[in-house]
């Protein structure tokens, strides 16, 4: 039999920013109870509101599935003396399983090695609603709640204090104690639009009877119904909303009956940046705003309310007089800002402190200079432009615009440097040094901002290894993976041929590194770089033997290094491959046994007797002579194309010929010919490597 199951916590207003998480836990939590249980289901469906998280099973088990117990006891030699009397390790058995002695020789059976006493029964399952209890408590004990809190004289902890609780089963009303409180079968409605008590009939019936009090309770339907109001509202007045998913999320989680509003601010207003007036709109407001044709911001913003006005200008006209001021703020701080230059404000940098070790924010902006105009013959990027940028780079850090919204750094720095007149190349480069901020973000568009930002962030992972503070586990304060990917994104989107030993050591020369110090600070942050490659070509769907057969190779080249793996990747599909790769896997082998550490000698070609070894012989060296400009061009797709040829060659070699012969001269040459074939093999990649998913 199967019945609905319906569960519903009702708290205070729960945490908008982490609902989301918190009701996907909530549900993952109590379907994986009732599984472990042995339970199963039709359907679910999962709600979050502000004031609630519930979940609604369909056709949940009203029982958990008997089960077949089986208990071996001692082998039968031990359980039975030679007169056929239980001994008491059979005397144990048969008390621990309340069973008669005299009952006892007809309990034995073989386990398959010896005959053992043994007990067999069915335990009958138990009510689903027995388990209710369990499961829900043990599912909200263990959410993903940072910081619980207790309320009234409770020791109870949660999220939020809880305030009522629903379950129900069937046409069952289960009473369980959760987090202090009964449950029962009342909910409540809308804050101010509901009812009241709600007594909710059935778990079937739960969501229309919320809807019936004003509440939506479903997660993604409020979002659905959020996003088409606002996108309406902003066509009404020829224009465009912008739809943040983060802002819609939070916006849902703090609404149960959403009503979208259109407001209307100064034009005046739009004199200050766009950024600045959309960051003060979102952060402070959580308002959506609206741009036209061109992508320019509009003197409009929506709000979602969380109630049906029966006057909703005056709700609107609210809202109007709230985000005046916060625009009158970042229009004051902007002005303000703009009268002192970028220059001047980098004084204020010495009184910041980027890490106590490695000294002040000013202290890294002279660092990066440095570094920035080294590097700049890599980037093709005017040295002194490199260099002004990277004085300028953290300076609107002491602004107020920035110190009021922290997400407009580098932004405001780009329209403060403008401002300054500074040339147009080191302004952009104060918005670009941050690029990517995170994956699937662009990477910086011109000369100056790509080593700026390539400059910056070498200069943050070696001062960060340099004083041992290196990411462990989960923990990354300094965000070093984030700024190794983006080394790496940068070098290669933007097809810059460095290698990343020089690029490093133009970093650690500003940190006065030198010696054994400075060798061991090299290797970790390129190691540490380089093994970031490992997650990206996954996510790429790569498999994990195309890049280890690179990465073998031990090269520092990131350019280099893609151009290879995009090219293996394409050679591995090739039919030729697999055979390849498994007679280079043996080549090796037999190489590293017989060779060593020792160098062989050159191929005598008089050596050669057999007709295949001479015909490997001859693909070899055509292939060396035509594989050289190749390689030197980087066109690895076609000296892989070109290896493709060898396969018949070494086939009918390992086929006719016997490479361990017992004339040494002709085993060392057989060996010697080889060696040829395995450098020419990881001219691109160690091959071999792709022998391994054979």
């Amino acid at each position: 039999m199967k019945s609905d199951f319906l569960f519903e916590l009702g708290t205070e207003e729960l945490p908008p920013k982490a609902l989301l998480s918190l009701s996907r836990a909530f549900t993952k939590s109590i379907l994986e109870g009732f599984i472990a249980q042995g339970l199963a289901f039709e359907d679910s469906t999962s709600y979050a509101a502000p004031r609630r998280l519930a979940i609604y099973i369909k056709g949940l088990d009203d029982r958990t599935p008997d089960s077949d117990i089986v208990a071996w006891g001692p082998p039968a030699r031990v359980a039975f003396d030679g007169a056929g009397a239980p001994t008491k390790a059979a005397e144990a058995f048969a008390k621990k399983n309340k069973i008669a002695l005299s009952d006892l020789s007809a309990k034995i059976e073989n386990d398959g090695q010896q005959d053992k006493l043994c007990m067999r029964h069915t335990e009958p399952g138990k009510d689903s609603a027995e388990l209710f209890g369990l499961v829900i408590n043990s599912c909200l004990s263990s959410l993903p709640i940072p910081k619980r809190m207790r309320w009234g004289s409770s020791r109870d902890e949660f999220v939020r204090p809880v305030q009522w609780a629903v379950l129900i089963f069937g046409d069952q009303v289960c009473e369980e104690t959760i987090l202090g409180i009964k449950s029962g079968n009342i909910s409540q409605g809308h804050r101010f639009h509901g009812p009241g008590d709600i007594l909710i009939k059935s778990p079937k019936s739960y969501e229309k009877q919320l809807r019936s009090a004003k509440v939506v309770a479903q997660f993604d339907e409020r979002k659905q119904i959020i996003q088409e109001g606002v996108s309406s509202l902003a066509k009404s007045i020829k224009g465009e909303a912008v739809i943040d998913e983060s802002l819609l999320n939070e916006v849902a989680a703090l609404n149960e009956w959403p009503v979208p509003l259109l407001g209307q601010f100064e034009k005046t207003f739009l004199s200050v940046p766009a950024e600045a007036l959309i960051s003060s709109m979102k952060e402070h407001q959580k308002y959506f705003h609206v741009i036209n044709s061109k992508e320019e911001l509009l003197p409009a913003f929506i709000t979602v309310a969380n109630i049906v006005s029966k006057d909703p200008k005056q709700v609107i006209a609210g809202n109007e007089r709230v985000i005046r001021p916060r625009l009158a703020d970042a229009a004051f701080f902007y002005e303000n800002d703009a009268k002192q230059s970028l220059e001047r404000r980098r004084e204020a940098l010495k009184k910041v402190v980027f890490q106590d070790k490695l000294g002040s924010v000013f202290d890294k902006t002279a660092r990066v200079a440095a570094a920035a105009e080294a590097l700049s013959n890599f980037t093709a990027a005017d040295p002194s432009l490199a260099r002004r940028a990277a004085e300028l780079s953290k300076s609107d850090l002491v602004s107020d615009m920035v110190g009021e919204f922290a997400d407009l750094q580098g932004i405001m720095g780009r329209y403060y440097a403008l401002n300054d007149g500074e040339d147009h190349q080191v302004a952009e480069a104060q918005l670009e040094q941050y690029l990517p901020r995170f994956s699937g973000d662009q990477v910086p568009s011109t000369e100056v901002g790509t080593t700026l930002a390539l400059a910056d962030k070498l200069d943050t992972l070696v001062g960060i290894f340099s004083i041992g503070q290196q990411p462990s586990g989960s923990r990354d304060p300094f965000a070093l993976r984030r700024a190794s990917l983006g080394v790496l994104r940068i070098i290669i989107e933007r097809r810059i041929d460095l290698d990343l030993n020089k690029a490093i050591l133009i970093a650690a020369s500003q940190f006065g590194l030198k010696g054994e110090t400075l060798e061991t600070i090299r290797l970790q942050v390129l190691t540490y770089i380089l093994d970031r490659f490992k997650s990206w070509y996954k996510e790429e769907g790569l498999k994990a033997e195309v890049f280890l057969s690179v990465a073998s190779l031990n090269l520092s080249n990131p350019l280099d290094i893609d151009a290879r793996v995009k090219a293996i990747s394409a050679f591995s599909k090739l039919p030729e491959a697999q055979d390849l790769a498994a007679a280079n896997k043996r080549v090796t082998n037999l190489l590293s046994k017989q060779l060593k550490d020792r160098q062989p000698s050159e191929i005598d070609l008089a050596l050669l007797e057999d007709g295949s070894e001479k015909g490997l012989a001859s693909a070899i060296e055509a292939l060396s002579v035509v594989s050289k400009p190749l390689i030197e061009k980087r066109d690895y797709d076609a000296v892989l194309k070109n290896l493709a040829t060898l396969r018949d060659p070494v086939d009918a070699f390992f086929n006719d010929v016997m490479v361990m012969s017992d004339d040494r001269a002709v085993r060392e040459n057989r060996l010697s010919l080889l060696h040829s074939l395995r450098r020419l093999c990881i001219n691109v990649a160690d091959i071999a490597q792709m022998a391994a998913s054979k």
